[in-house]
């Protein structure tokens, strides 16, 4: 199979003395943009990054890595707050942190690992400039880096390559870095893309390194190619665009809203606008607690400009994908898309034998379809439709696991209901019967 090399990626893996594969062919796709490009304006005092990669290869860690390099205390998984993260030892929400380094703010979005939560990556990746992908030493590029990395490439962003688990007796730096290498020219990646930076760490011992046989003794190589990283672009004479790409809640000002401001200035208690999209109607709101993100929790503030993740309250009735806007001139985003479900089961009211023994204090159709409704609200991935049964309903997601998480946090917060077993998603394109597949690895011609 001929591997696709740019110019600037061909004397990248002369300099790493990576073996080229197959032939060669020479992309100058997306040079020309950027010769031409006109200069914006950009925050230097701000990176905005997301932490990207396959489960288990040690994002949360390198998270709280960064976190305590900064001088911030904490437990070793204190960003793993969910009781069911703990418990199974992953991510399953996308969670904001943010530290200060050297004078520059670093506002950084911890992912799910998971393919099965992929939403949540995808609806976070708006949120950034750059993103860390993290590659296992020993293992190198997995199922999930694909997928994660083909979503940060197709929208442009610049990616840092971290190899973690350096420390390793079975590390093989070299070769993952080939295998990351090849991953990128396989999934179309620009000029600019493929001359990717690296760097090597040991999340768990808070070390990092230019070199695989080079390691520091603190996270400073890190941060130095992170400060290398793109800017935030900032237009702060348009007018006002902050899309919504999260929910959260507290229990004293209620329902929050994260977001990216792309343009303008958001100032607390000022009339402001709320649209589902372009051509829908625009609703007068009033933001009444506004915030930003410092360390793993949030701090209080006036007002926010273009280029800050922001946490918002008191605007009623918001979704995911929901653009704030400038009443005078409003300009909504596009809705965020996300994959479709690939696998579906019902859910609905326990009718067998056992019904009403179990202690929960919610059992009917009506309480499990209210929390339901209430899980679409942030759960974007996720999908619910009725069915001829009134009190069953079917609910699609992106995996097992996916659905597994809400019906485990369903049945802890005192839920009882029946599931129906899982069916993958079939669709009929053209009279072909078509179901849901994923490319785990490159086919190679014999």
């Amino acid at each position: 199979m001929m591997a696709c090399l740019s110019v600037y990626a061909l004397a990248l893996a002369m300099s790493r003395s990576l073996p080229l594969r197959g032939g060669t062919c020479v992309a100058t796709r997306g040079s020309v943009l950027h010769m031409n490009a006109v200069a914006e304006a950009t925050r230097t005092d701000l990176r905005n990054i997301a932490i990207v990669a396959h489960v288990d290869h040690g994002k949360t860690t390198l998270v709280d890595a960064m976190l305590k390099s900064a001088n911030i205390k904490g437990d070793d998984t204190f960003l793993d707050s969910n009781a069911q993260e703990r418990e199974r030892g992953i991510t399953i929400l996308a969670k904001n942190a943010a530290l200060t380094w050297n004078g520059v703010k670093v506002n950084i979005v911890d992912t799910p690992g998971h393919a099965d939560f992929g939403g949540e990556v995808e609806r976070v990746l708006g949120m950034v400039d750059a993103v860390l992908l993290l590659v296992d030493a020993a293992e190198g590029p997995k199922p999930q880096t694909r997928f994660v990395l083909k979503k940060a490439l197709a929208m442009g962003h610049k990616v840092l390559v971290v190899v973690n688990k350096i420390d390793k007796p079975a590390a093989r730096p070299d070769y993952v870095l080939d295998k990351t290498f090849d991953l990128f020219c396989e999934l179309g990646a620009t000029d600019e893309q493929t001359d990717f930076p690296v760097v090597y760490t040991s999340a768990i011992n808070k070390v990092a390194g230019h070199e695989p046989n080079a390691i520091g003794t603190d996270m400073s190589a890190l941060f130095d190619k992170i400060m290398t990283l793109p800017k935030p672009k900032v237009a702060n004479d348009k007018p006002l665009q902050l899309q919504i790409s999260n929910i959260g809640s507290d229990p004293f000002i209620g329902r929050l809203g994260i977001g990216r401001i792309t343009a303008g200035k958001l100032v607390k208690n000022t009339p402001i606008g709320l649209s589902a999209g372009p051509g829908a109607k625009v609703r007068q709101v009033k933001v009444s607690e506004l915030f930003n993100f410092q360390s793993a929790g949030r701090v209080p503030i006036e007002s926010a400009s273009a280029g800050e993740i922001v946490v918002f309250s008191g605007v009623p009735d918001f979704n995911i994908g929901d653009t704030i806007v400038d009443l005078a001139n409003p300009m909504p985003l596009e809705p965020i898309e996300v994959e479709q479900p690939t696998m579906s089961i019902t859910m609905g009211v326990n009718k067998s034998p056992f019904a009403g023994r179990s202690g929960a204090k919610y059992l009917t159709g009506r309480n499990i379809r209210d929390r339901l409704m209430k899980e679409l609200e942030t759960n974007v991935a996720m999908r619910v439709e009725d069915t001829d049964d009134g009190d069953t309903v079917l609910v699609s997601g992106r995996g097992l696991l996916h659905l597994t998480v809400l019906i485990e946090n369903m049945r802890r917060e005192s839920f009882e209901l029946m599931v129906g077993p899982p069916m993958v998603i079939e669709k009929t394109e053209n009279g072909e019967r078509l179901e849901p597949f994923e490319l785990v690895g490159r086919l190679k011609a014999d």
